[in-house]
């Protein structure tokens, strides 16, 4: 195996098509083809299943991506460090942002990079904590900004502070006239909630534990959007910090009330992989994400209490 081999079936792993990957790295399609079937042909072993979808990683693939993806991250921050040592910053990062805090932060951030270091290139990706971290172990993500507890993540991690939780509720629902609701009785409200593996729904979890209450979950989504949707259509309430649905409050499709003391709280933390040593950009992006809060707290779009 070599680096080339490995970095044009890492390409074709994360874009599923040899078309696409050849207009990425730009080379011929048959020069990518010829250098997935040695390594194929080294391996002893199919890597991918072709189909008329495109190309989809078999068992064997996936196992060579998961060990393989941070090596060539490295191989490739590596050449950036030194292709811009003495010059202006350059590279790849890629962040990864829980759903609740991208809403509010992914197109600044995005913007103060680009008109600081335009060298850079970010990769923004947004999902839910549980994966964020499962990429970061892996090494196929630098950065993430993601809900602790910290201590639990195995991970390089830096606390940047405490994020409140809100009761959300549709139109209508008279959360907005209450302004603060109990979370026993918000406890014993139909519910719209993420599935079990993702932090939110573990804390409203323990918060039910203590009440000695079961919940009411007809309705899980793992997305966002899909999840304040279904609040939008009156299906149910849910727990989100209140800079994520700011723009739906000001429009008045949902409402929302804080929760009455001890009102749940989320630890953010900036987590990066142990063994992956951090490039110049990374360092340089870590800092602008830190400046980013700062001024949406300045601002009033983030009533998150820094450490």
């Amino acid at each position: 195996m070599d680096i080339r081999q490995l970095r044009t079936f890492s390409c074709v792993a994360e874009l599923g098509s040899l078309s696409k990957a050849s207009d990425t790295l730009r080379v011929a399609q048959p020069a990518l083809s010829r250098q997935i079937k040695l390594l194929e042909h080294e391996l002893r072993a199919e890597l991918f299943t072709r189909n008329g979808r495109g190309m989809v990683l078999t068992d064997a693939g996936r196992l060579l991506l998961a060990r393989t993806a941070g090596i060539v991250r490295q191989i490739d921050q590596v050449r950036d460090e030194i292709q811009s040592a003495g010059g202006p910053p350059s590279g790849r990062v890629v962040l990864g942002l829980v759903p609740t805090v991208s809403c509010v932060i992914s197109a600044r951030l995005a913007r103060r990079t680009v008109d600081k270091y335009p060298g850079i290139s970010l990769c923004i990706v947004e999902s839910y904590s549980g994966h964020l971290t499962e990429w970061l172990h892996r090494g196929e993500m630098d950065l993430a900004l993601i809900y602790g507890p910290s201590s639990d993540l195995h991970l390089a991690v830096q606390s940047l502070g405490r994020d409140h939780i809100v009761a959300v509720g549709p139109r209508g629902s008279g959360l907005s006239r209450k302004k603060q609701v109990d979370i026993g009785w918000l406890l014993q409200q139909r519910l719209v909630l993420p599935s079990h593996s993702h932090g939110l729904r573990a804390l409203i979890e323990q918060a039910a534990a203590k009440k000695k209450l079961k919940l009411d979950v007809k309705l899980e989504a793992d997305s966002f959007r899909v999840l304040t949707s279904l609040v939008e259509e009156g299906l149910g309430y849910t727990l989100l910090p209140p800079s994520s649905v700011r723009h739906e409050v000001a429009g008045g499709r949902l409402e929302t009330a804080t929760i009455a003391k001890p009102s749940p709280m989320r630890e953010l933390t900036l987590a990066s992989p142990i063994d992956h040593p951090g490039s110049t950009a990374i360092t340089l992006v870590s800092e602008l994400l830190r400046d980013e809060l700062v001024a949406c707290r300045e601002e009033g779009l983030w009533d998150i209490k820094l450490a």
